[in-house]
């Protein structure tokens, strides 16, 4: 059998640009390796081909003939995703299409019964190595659909089948290590432009959130891999691709802190020079645990995403996240002790949010010395306890327009403020408040050549190009441009048709 996976070309834009980072799709990565060796696999990360995608994607079709092609998207690329999966019926209409990801695992039954769940011939829901290696072996005569977990498929009538979820995947059992050589399409990755991949060392997280879309994909689980397969990965990262910087995508890698430093204390003894890991975590536990935070920053973890939220409590309680502003402070402190820099995560839009808390909000963030911001807007996720609240308090103001959840639009009201004001104070406060990007120490002693060229170069010409537009146009004028480059953003001419 020949397999292309694909992952979207939407993008939402971190700390600084659209452009300034992208990386590899992990996923597809992940599922394609443990396709079984006698088919022929590749995968193509869309990220990298965002100027003429249709071209390249029908180049790809003609060129690998592909009998299978399977597509993963996240609720607001799943626009998108129809989109490609309407040239691939156009240019292929034998080749099998699958989908899988986020909103495929949490909105199957919709899809199924919606008019555009015709493009797709199978769901693939949850954790997709074991489910798609099966499937190319069911499509090969060597397996059987209806008995493969966590598949959706269409029997003879054209009605999707939805077989029984089997929980999550057992990370302890043998798993490939993800694709990295030549049957990766795609290339290019990089963070500021220092060449990136992406690490995994456990799956799930069983925190609250009630904003979060997780426990669909993987359950309310935290799940390891063992030690020695997460060296093996950063082996073939380091040593084989030559690559310095490496993404640690787990949800939540700090729940466990001793296996935490167990696993720093084995990367110290691998004895890798200059490696510089990132990684997302929660603030009670860097806040709690000072001899792991010490133990990361040995073993080169250089930034990390902390996720703040709020500095409300009124919003911490109603995102299920517990009073943690005085931990956010501590694990941020915690952090520049000892030399990692941190991008505090901030959720604006909850029920009670004034343009107070607004302002508050991101003074909070200045006040503790966060290196970087990431800050996005509430969006009321398929199927997550947030959404059924804020539907129930009819604060929802876009239920179906998927393709806008990607953090960046108001798709909620609040009891003070209408959507429109939302977007613009989200925007307006972040000018005033932060400004323009100014690096730390520690951002610039991770990529002097970068933060030289912004603060020497870009930041002063952005500067003096705004201000004009500022005095021509005032602060409404300059915003309504910021909502033109979002309209563009993931705006893909050569789809428009489909």
């Amino acid at each position: 059998m020949k397999v292309i996976l694909m992952s979207m070309p939407d993008v939402a834009p971190l700390i600084i640009h659209e452009t300034a980072i992208h990386m590899p799709s992990h996923g597809i990565a992940c599922v394609g390796a443990n396709i079984d060796p006698q088919h022929e696999v590749h995968i193509v990360d869309l990220i990298r081909k965002r100027r003429r995608v249709r071209a390249y994607v029908e180049r790809l079709l003609r060129k690998y003939q592909p009998d299978l092609v399977g597509l993963s998207a996240m609720a607001w690329q799943y626009d998108t995703c129809t989109k490609i999966a309407k040239v691939i019926r156009r240019c292929r209409p034998e080749t099998k299409i699958a989908i899988g990801g986020y909103h495929a695992t949490l909105m199957y039954d919709e899809i199924g019964s919606a008019d555009e769940g015709r493009l797709f011939d199978f769901m693939v829901r949850g954790e997709g190595e074991i489910v798609c290696k099966r499937l190319v072996n069911a499509l090969a005569g060597e397996d059987a659909l209806d008995t493969i977990p966590s598949l959706s498929w269409r029997n003879a009538d054209g009605q999707f089948v939805h077989n029984a979820w089997d929980g999550p995947l057992d990370l302890s059992q043998p798993l490939e290590l993800p694709i990295r050589d030549k049957r990766r399409l795609t290339w290019g990755y990089h963070i500021l432009y220092s060449k990136i991949e992406l690490l995994e060392t456990s799956r799930g997280c069983t925190r609250g959130c009630n904003f979060c879309s997780m426990r669909h994909m993987y359950g309310r689980s935290f799940r390891p891999y063992p030690i020695e397969r997460v060296l093996a990965d950063l082996d073939d990262i380091y040593y084989t691709r030559k690559c310095r910087w490496a993404f640690i995508v787990d949800d939540n890698m700090v729940l466990n802190p001793k296996r935490v430093m167990a696993l720093c204390d084995a990367i110290i003894a691998r004895g890798y020079r200059k490696l510089n890991l990132v990684v997302q975590a929660d603030c009670i536990s860097m806040s709690q645990n000072e001899e792991m935070v010490a133990k990361m920053a040995q073993a080169g973890f250089r930034s990390v995403f902390l996720g703040i939220e709020s500095a409300s409590k009124k919003n911490l309680d109603a995102a299920g996240k517990g009073n943690i502003v005085s931990a956010s402070q501590k694990a941020v402190a915690m952090c520049h002790k000892y030399g990692i820099m941190v991008i505090g995560g901030l959720i604006f839009g909850f029920p009670d949010d004034e343009e107070a808390d607004i302002i508050a909000n991101y003074q909070f963030l200045k006040d503790i010395d966060a290196d970087a911001a990431y800050c996005q807007i509430l969006t009321p996720y398929p199927k997550t306890g947030m959404r059924a609240e804020l539907i129930q308090q009819g604060l929802v103001t876009n239920k179906t327009d998927y393709k806008k959840y990607s953090g960046l639009w108001a798709n909620v009201k609040t009891r003070h403020l209408s959507s429109d004001q939302l977007q613009y104070l989200f925007w307006l406060h972040r000018q005033k408040v932060l400004g323009f990007w100014r690096p730390s120490g520690r951002a610039r002693s991770q990529g002097r050549g970068w933060t030289a060229i912004w603060i020497y170069i870009m930041k002063p010409l952005m500067k003096r190009f705004y201000a004009r537009i500022l005095k021509r146009d005032g602060w409404e004028g300059r915003y309504q441009r910021e909502l033109q480059r979002l309209e563009r953003m993931n705006h893909f001419p050569d789809l428009i048709d489909l």
